[in-house]
């Protein structure tokens, strides 16, 4: 199952932005009981940060909700992905002024340095 993206949830919204509330709930809803089904036993969480709240969307969003100063990392892709359309109204001049943090990644999307 693909959650970034998904069909049927990008379906949902566009009945919600068409006023079709209800189809909205119904397809979203269908995304959900689908997503409950097949992530009951695996990971779901794309982070990469080595972090004790991997996983767990309920506490790491309260957090982050709580100390107000970043997002999690599950969101930055489209965050970044919106930002970047804004950027472009400058040339992506910004990227010449961000230099990014060092983060400690989990072990499997830690590389080996020679």
């Amino acid at each position: 199952m693909i959650i970034e993206g998904n069909q049927k949830e990008l379906d949902a919204m566009k009945e919600f932005h068409k006023g079709n509330r209800q189809e909205g709930l119904r397809l979203q809803e269908e995304f959900a009981a689908q997503f409950r089904e097949e992530y009951k036993d695996k990971d779901h969480c794309p982070c990469q940060k080595a972090c004790r709240y991997h996983g767990n969307c309920k506490e790491c969003v309260a957090i982050h909700r709580a100390h107000q100063e970043h997002v999690p990392n599950c969101m930055r892709p489209i965050l970044n992905k919106k930002i970047r359309l804004l950027s472009e109204l400058t040339e992506h001049s910004i990227a010449n002024e961000i230099e990014p943090p060092k983060e400690v990644l989990r072990k499997e999307f830690q590389k080996e340095f020679q």
